[in-house]
């Protein structure tokens, strides 16, 4: 398979530190980013998931150009589909032409799960979810120095979710939540950032979720979450 030269700096970075080791925060920084798109880092690995995305796209959140420029350089781009609400090619080929990096989503599923061989403390499950308006949608089960961080997307049943244990945090739409409630589901997770709000539901979601203590609306972008990492 033809590789580019900045995947090959991207896959040599990466063996570097799962073969050297590295200095790593002792927390994973997660930063909201509008939609479903988050920013996950320990200090030494920069993920982003479902972003960059097109701004505005079906009425959801914007973000300004100057957004593009602030992403990391060699990143790992996760997405979970190609709505355009969670992904613009016209803006991932951007920045990966400026700063490197490779992404990952329906059309390389295997490199991606493969990714816990380059990535230390690192691995990600993958699970095909239904989504009425895609037939290629995936959520994914991120454990990254033993915590568990599941991506929903657009998915809107609760089926998946369900079946995991543990979760640290799980980042779902509210219709996810809606569906477990219907449905009886019990969903195993410590903590929810509720994402994807249109602006017309923000208000209410605040008003639903602002004083449960386990549920976080996510109505900010630039908002930040903190896990904090067991001392080895």
């Amino acid at each position: 398979m033809k590789r580019t030269f900045r995947e090959i700096i991207l896959t040599f970075s990466l063996c570097l530190i799962a073969t050297f080791g590295f200095t790593q925060s002792k927390e994973i920084k997660i930063e909201f980013l509008g939609n479903c798109g988050l920013y996950l880092t320990d200090g030494t690995t920069n993920i982003y998931t479902d972003f960059p995305y097109k701004s505005g796209a079906h009425g959801y959140m914007e973000f300004d150009e100057s957004e593009l420029d602030s992403i990391r350089e060699n990143s790992i781009f996760i997405f979970t589909h190609k709505h355009s609400d969670h992904y613009s090619e016209k803006n991932i080929k951007k920045v990966i032409k400026e700063k490197g990096g490779k992404k990952y989503g329906s059309w390389n599923i295997e490199e991606l799960e493969n990714l816990k061989k380059l990535v230390p403390n690192f691995s990600v499950q993958v699970f095909k979810t239904k989504h009425k308006w895609s037939s290629k949608h995936y959520s994914y089960l991120i454990t990254w120095h033993n915590k568990k961080i599941f991506l929903s997307g657009d998915t809107e049943s609760a089926e998946t979710i369900g079946t995991i244990k543990n979760i640290d945090w799980a980042f779902v739409p509210y219709w996810v939540l809606l569906d477990a409630k219907e449905n009886d589901i019990k969903i195993d997770a410590k903590m929810f950032g509720v994402y994807h709000l249109a602006t017309v539901q923000i208000p209410s979601a605040k008003e639903n979720y602002d004083e449960i203590e386990n549920i976080r609306p996510m109505v900010e972008k630039g908002e930040k979450i903190t896990i904090e990492l067991q001392t080895e």
